[in-house]
């Protein structure tokens, strides 16, 4: 039942990213006496999304008016999930990020590399119950790279793709929890 929630949790999260991308500098946040919450931005820090920025780099927005960061998150009754983006641009090459992101992932576990799927750490295990973390669905683009680093239940990942002389990247904070 916990990997449904946690599936169904960041879908609906994923789903809301670009509305919240959209609404620029707008930021709702809201908690009750009892725990529960919610936050909804167009703002993001590297702190939040727990991992830091590439020196150099500068917000990437796909239009003039969209956000370069979505914040969102919903919690109470012992369940919630979390998703931080932020969407960054640099001048140097993949490479060079590949390696200050494989580094920087490594504080939050084994770094798995989705640009191999062929990996055997990548595949699901046998046990959906467990909470190792595999690729999944989380492929690059073409020529590009996507690295994770936690657990199910709490994860980062840093999507790098080249762009003409220099590189694009995301960089995600993902948590979903429920009751057991």
């Amino acid at each position: 039942m916990q990997t449904r929630l946690t599936k169904s949790v960041i879908c609906f999260a994923l789903a809301l990213a670009p509305a919240t991308c959209a609404l620029g500098p707008v930021s709702i946040t809201a908690q009750d006496k009892d725990g529960a919450g919610a936050v909804i931005s167009g703002k993001a820090t590297a702190k939040d999304v727990g991992l830091p920025i590439y020196p150099g780099s500068t917000p990437h927005k796909d239009k003039d008016d969209d956000s370069a960061a979505a914040n969102l998150g919903l919690w109470g009754g012992g369940a919630g999930f979390k998703l931080v983006v932020l969407k960054m641009e640099s001048a140097d090459a993949p490479e060079k990020l590949v390696t200050f992101y494989k580094k920087a992932l490594s504080k939050y576990g084994p770094v798995l590399d989705c640009s191999n799927p062929a990996a055997s750490a990548n595949k699901t295990p046998k046990d959906d119950s467990s909470n190792t973390l595999t690729c999944d669905d989380n492929k690059p683009e073409k020529g590009g790279y996507v690295f994770k680093a936690g657990t199910k239940e709490k994860h980062h990942l840093v999507a790098i793709q080249p762009n003409g002389q220099g590189t694009l990247y995301q960089l995600l904070n993902i948590g979903a929890w429920g009751k057991k």
